[in-house]
């Protein structure tokens, strides 16, 4: 609203009016204070902006002025250190210091000898150089409005008796000893000491812990600067200052607080008299913030007992006018004030019909139902009665007035038509407005999608000739187009038509001219389309909560039957398409409360209506609305851990879905223990993604069960723990190596190494397996093997043959591996033999397969045969069986009524050997048959073809 009228008023009740010619001028809102006096015009100011709706309160600005005055000159021999003040004035808002060095622009230059404090304004010099002889000006700067001002220029001069010899540091800027500091700011702690030789200034916790990365230490400078400040960046800091001559230490500590900061605040409000009021005003802060409440610049007295302020929340009960006005909530601690301002305009309407009158007429069709609507405006709300006529109206099972005054007539007969009036009065006045009912009877019900005919048939003169033509709407209609809609359908004497799959569209007046040559005739049918709702209109949201909001709507065209039912659809972000909402008690309104949503989601919502017929397209999306936000309710699922490095202990869980995080600031405060332990320690992640915590303490016992949880918070505050999980910190690496360390050769490629394991599991480890190196002495040969589990013996393969291979073990579980153990060799054993059986010759009858073939020889530097395994399987099963033998021939009991496919190798300690070429005998239809195997396969057809030769010839 426009503010008509604005005053500045200074706190001790002195008002300064905007006259001409005054040292004050006032200008949009803006004081403007010529020829400045200290003791006139220094103090707290106010602005105070008021309207014929109210005023309201700015917050506090304070005027200081800055004196400037000679200074002496500042004495000092070289090589000692100097403090040189600035002397700014009192003031409010941020300020910034510089210094000019002798004349504009030659500022002074930070580095470890000189330092200018932001927050004294004095220039620090560690060691005064000749260089350093010269005027200095100290220069004030206001950030928030950028006017500066310089204070008088303070000579610096050299002693003439001697040079200061080198002493220890002496630190001259210190921080408090307790530093309360904003949630989000930045804060800058400085540190400064003067010496000779000039001093080097370093940081660190004195619990030893860490900076975070977003600490930034500038070491040229000395200070230490934390951005955005949390409540786990508070605690205790110390500075040293250290040169050859010595050091020396300060410590402080920054404490966290948050200034308020408003969550929920009043809105403007229009409300009709003896109407009820409730405002809450919330804010967040630490300390809490207490609260008060202002109307019209003024401090809300509770003289009544209809005017409650309890916990920043403003009810009035039993409105008059005299409560309209503006009200101002502040909400304050010892950190900062805010301010939240609303209008409440209480009205006093006598019952009106001008915006919004019965319909003149009103149809309805006979045994149907109709809805009249009366929506006078009016405040307070009064009551509303109907008349027919100049009759009462009296209600029955047909005829209802609803709760909003509208009248609903059902099953309609004739003797419904006629005059309605509405009639609405409050304290006020009273007032009316009336419309017509009219019932119509000759029509033709249809409902969407089905076909109907409509007669058209005359008795004439059959010597006459006709003509038929029928009008939709009092347009011709031309049959053939249309959609194929229209057709003409019945016999000579007449001209019905059907209309097919008949729409919305269709509904209307059909008249059908009749035509001779000696008369004309016409007769009228209106059709009425019976079809599914129109999409209803104007989807308007408000009042929303954090799971609640109020959703109404205009209704849309019904066709012909009645909407029995609305139904209120919600869409979000994380929603798959349009969902049902779920509504508190509705029956046949046209507003409806969606209940449990999710706190801080956006959603869109869309209504549906249903009739008879059937349901309606959905109505246009809404406006998107986003719940209001709530403390989290959802902690984190699968909270568990273990492992990591040593002295750690690793928390993991599964984050919170963004939609259950209620709000903005989303994070996870996480809480251990020891088993057994009173007291927890806490910790704050921040990011709603994160999904482990790493707690790093030398103090930290190996393999020590603690208890957990893990809790959520937003903005809002800290919302609830999930349950205790038990979780081990991390183990240490085994501190013994396996013992007894064997290892045997087991062929030419494969190697057993056993040993004595160790203990499973201890209080302070558990071992997870081994792990086997095994190497030639070359770094590219060496290979590593890990077994899981308390296993004693492990089998190496793919090794070389005929090789020397050292192995040596070592335990591991989650820190790492242990110590090695000692080196055994082995060497493996030659390989087997190359050459593959030749000559095997078969002998089979009805129940025998006899088999013979060359003995094999081993190389020189192979292993001899021990003996040989014999593999056969019939030509459709899919794996063979194995028969040994010592020998070069072997007689199996087999039936040979069937294919089979056998190979040969040898054995031997360097294992198998090659395999024979795979042989196949033939099923056997004679009582006896002999053959030989090929040498080579490029001949199979030759070898068929010999083997029946060979059984002819026994024949």
């Amino acid at each position: 609203y426009k503010m008509t009228q604005i005053l500045v008023m200074e706190l001790q009740n002195f008002f300064i009016p905007p006259q001409p010619g005054s040292r004050y001028s006032i200008s949009g809102g803006n004081l403007r204070i010529s020829q400045l006096n200290k003791e006139e015009d220094a103090g707290i100011y106010q602005c105070l902006a008021s309207n014929s709706f109210g005023t309201i309160l700015s917050r506090e600005a304070s005027l200081h002025i800055f004196k400037t005055q000679r200074r002496s000159p500042v004495s000092v021999r070289e090589g000692q250190g100097v403090v040189l003040l600035c002397g700014p004035p009192a003031h409010m808002g941020e300020l910034t210091f510089s210094w000019i060095f002798n004349e504009y622009p030659s500022f002074v230059k930070q580095d470890t000898r000189r330092f200018v404090s932001q927050k004294t304004g004095n220039l620090y010099i560690a060691k005064v150089e000749p260089s350093d002889v010269g005027n200095y000006t100290c220069v004030v700067t206001n950030t928030v409005t950028q006017s500066r001002v310089q204070g008088p220029p303070t000579p610096l001069v050299l002693r003439s008796d001697g040079i200061m010899g080198e002493y220890e540091p002496k630190i001259e800027i210190q921080f408090p000893d307790v530093l309360a500091v904003a949630k989000g700011l930045t804060v800058k702690l400085e540190c400064f000491a003067l010496g000779n030789p000039v001093p080097s200034i370093t940081w660190r916790r004195p619990d030893g812990v860490p900076f975070p990365r977003k600490v930034d230490v500038n070491k040229s400078t000395g200070v230490l600067e934390i951005p955005y400040f949390q409540q786990e960046d508070a605690g205790a800091f110390e500075c040293m200052a250290e040169n050859s001559r010595g050091k020396n230490t300060v410590k402080g500590r920054l404490s966290f607080y948050a200034p308020p900061h408003l969550v929920e605040k009043p809105q403007d409000v229009q409300k009709a008299i003896d109407e009820s009021l409730l405002w809450e005003c919330k804010a967040s802060a630490k300390p809490k913030p207490s609260y008060r409440w202002l109307k019209n610049g003024e401090p809300l007295e509770s003289f009544e007992d209809r005017i409650q302020v309890v916990n920043g929340a403003l009810s009035i009960s039993s409105l008059t006018l005299s409560d309209t006005g503006m009200y101002q909530c502040i909400a304050e601690n010892r950190h900062g004030r805010v301010f939240a301002n609303a209008e409440l305009r209480v009205i006093a309407v006598a019952p009106d019909f001008s915006n919004s009158v019965l319909k003149a007429q009103t149809l309805a069709r006979q045994g149907g139902d109709v809805l009249i609507e009366c929506r006078p405006r009016m405040s307070p709300r009064g009551m509303i009665s109907w008349r027919k006529g100049k009759e009462a109206l009296r209600e029955s099972h047909r005829v209802s007035v609803l709760d909003n005054g509208s009248l609903r007539i059902s099953n309609i007969t004739k003797l419904d038509a006629g005059l309605y009036t509405c009639v609405a009065r409050n304290q006020f006045g009273v007032a009316s407005s009336a419309g017509t009912l009219v019932v119509k009877a000759t029509q033709l019900d249809v409902t969407v999608g089905e076909s109907v005919v409509i007669p058209c048939q005359v008795s004439r003169d059959p010597t006459l000739d006709v003509r038929f033509t029928w009008f939709f709407n009092e347009q011709l209609i031309n049959f053939g187009s249309h959609g194929g809609y229209f057709e003409k359908v019945g016999g000579a004497s007449a001209g019905d038509i059907m209309i097919r799959n008949i729409q919305l569209r269709h509904a209307g007046r059909y008249t059908c001219a009749v035509q001779t040559k000696v008369d004309s005739a016409s007769i009228a049918t209106d059709v009425v389309v019976r079809g599914p709702p129109d999409p209803p209109l104007d989807i308007k949201v408000d009042e929303v909560t954090e799971t609640t909001s109020f959703v109404s709507w205009s209704p849309g065209p019904d066709n012909h039957s009645p909407v029995f039912a609305y139904n209120i659809q919600i869409r979000s972000p994380f929603s798959l398409g349009w969902q049902a909402a779920k509504t508190g008690v509705q029956e046949l309104r046209l507003s409806a409360r969606v209940v449990e949503l999710s706190p801080w989601v956006e959603y869109e919502f869309r209504v549906l209506a249903t009739n008879s017929v059937g349901t309606g397209e959905p109505s246009k999306p809404s406006q998107k609305i986003r719940t209001k936000d709530t403390l989290p309710r959802t902690t984190p699922a699968r909270v568990s851990g273990g492992g990591g490095s040593r002295s750690e202990l690793v928390i993991t869980w599964e984050p919170v879905p963004e939609e259950l995080q209620c709000g903005p600031g989303f994070g996870y405060v996480v809480a251990f223990r020891p088993l057994g332990g009173q007291s927890w320690m806490q910790a704050a992640v921040t990011s709603p993604d994160a999904s482990r915590y790493i707690f790093k303490n030398e103090s930290i016992p190996p393999f020590s069960p603690f208890h957990v949880k893990v809790g959520v918070y937003n903005n809002k505050g800290e919302g609830p723990f999930g349950s205790v999980t038990t979780i081990y910190s991390a183990e240490e690496e085994p501190s013994r190596a396996p013992s007894r360390v064997r290892a045997k050769s087991l062929s030419a490629s494969e190697v057993e190494v056993s040993w004595k394991p160790l203990p499973w599991s201890t209080s302070r480890t558990r071992i997870m397996g081994y792990e086997v190196r095994t190497t030639q002495l070359k770094p590219d040969t060496a290979s590593v093997m890990r077994t899981v589990g308390n296993r004693t013996s492990a089998v190496i393969r793919g090794l070389d043959p005929s090789s020397t291979y050292y192995i040596k073990l070592k335990a591991y579980n989650s820190a790492g591996v242990g110590p090695d153990s000692a080196v055994v060799n082995v060497t493996t054993k030659r390989p087997p033999p190359s050459q593959s059986p030749v000559k095997v010759m078969w002998n089979a009858t009805d129940s025998k397969l006899i088999l013979k073939w060359d003995h094999v020889k081993a190389l020189e530097n192979e292993s001899e045969v021990m003996g040989y395994k014999v593999m056969y399987k019939q030509s459709r099963q899919s794996r063979p069986s194995v028969v040994e033998t010592n020998s070069t021939s072997l007689e199996l009991s087999l039936p040979v009524d069937e294919d089979y496919i056998i190979q040969i190798k040898p054995v031997s300690e360097g294992g198998e050997g090659s395999s024979s070429k795979q042989i196949t005998i033939p099923r056997i239809a004679v009582a006896h048959a002999i053959g030989f195997a090929p040498e080579r396969r490029a001949l199979p057809v030759l070898v068929t073809l010999s083997l029946y030769c060979t059984v002819r010839t026994f024949l």
